[in-house]
């Protein structure tokens, strides 16, 4: 390759591959894993149908689900919106919730070594180790699922507020109290706004964690729709296609809003020159 096709295929600032290079290695990515998984299931059938289905079985499910007529007819994008109205709400919460904490912690030193320290413990059980207490305060309904979707979302946040703002740099510190500002008004107007990039890598740590959550809670709730109900659909009539088909629409609604999320953060960070344009 010439030195002038290598610098088309590299960002002109920072040496990165373009962001057209990176898509078509992941489309092609993609399509390796396509084809090896046809060549196992429907060429080579290592497996019968009912154990591991081809990609055509699954594709099936999926468009019996969001817009077929047969044995799924639209449960799939019910299961979609429910499960997406249950988790927006929860992150939203979560967010609201952490961003308080996370600024008291940030401004209060007994709290952040009380309260940080416990929450950071609390941060590495598993959030399915909360799902029987969780069933068993709130019951088996939405409020126990909801409960363990902000419990994974609001430690993330908090503990990447009160971080971010202890990273600020020390000049800034100085330059908002030489101007006057003390107190709430210095956290709030110089070091929140001077914060803000570390603290959109905490929302998206936080969404990661309330995904993952959701799916897990609903998994063990009975009685409404989610996309937790279809695998438990899925398991319960030996249907691996439409477990499969659930798992990659999980997966494809989560890579989604991560992929928002990073553009934002990608945005800020340019806005507070950290990262140059690709």
């Amino acid at each position: 390759m010439t030195t002038a096709n290598r610098s088309t295929d590299l960002s002109p600032t920072s040496g990165q591959p373009s962001r057209w290079r990176v898509l078509s290695w992941q489309v092609a990515g993609l399509l390796i894993i396509l084809g090896l998984w046809w060549l196992v299931t429907d060429v080579l059938k290592v497996y019968p149908p009912y154990v591991f289905p081809g990609p055509k079985a699954v594709w099936t499910e999926v468009s019996y689900g969001l817009w077929g007529t047969g044995p799924q007819d639209g449960k799939l994008l019910g299961a979609i919106g429910g499960s997406l109205r249950r988790v927006l709400t929860g992150y939203l919460l979560a967010v609201l919730l952490g961003g308080v904490v996370g600024l008291l912690m940030g401004a209060w030193l007994p709290l952040r070594a009380t309260l940080g320290a416990y929450l950071t413990g609390i941060q590495s059980v598993p959030s399915i180790a909360f799902v029987p207490f969780a069933i068993l305060f709130f019951g088996l309904n939405e409020q126990a699922v909801l409960f363990v979707v902000i419990l994974e979302g609001f430690i993330p946040v908090a503990l990447a507020v009160s971080g971010a703002l202890l990273n600020v740099p020390p000049a800034l510190r100085v330059a908002g109290r030489t101007l006057g500002a003390r107190g709430l008004g210095l956290t709030l107007r110089v070091l929140l706004p001077a914060s803000v990039p570390n603290v959109l890598t905490g929302l998206r740590t936080a969404w990661s964690f309330a995904w993952r959550a959701l799916v897990g809670g609903e998994l063990l709730i009975a009685g409404v729709k989610s996309l937790g109900e279809q695998l438990e659909i899925g398991r319960n009539t030996a249907n691996v296609a439409l477990v499969l088909a659930t798992i990659i629409i999980i997966g494809v609604i989560g890579g989604l809003f991560d992929t928002l999320l990073r553009a934002a953060e990608a945005r800020v960070r340019r806005t507070y020159g950290l990262e140059v344009q690709s």
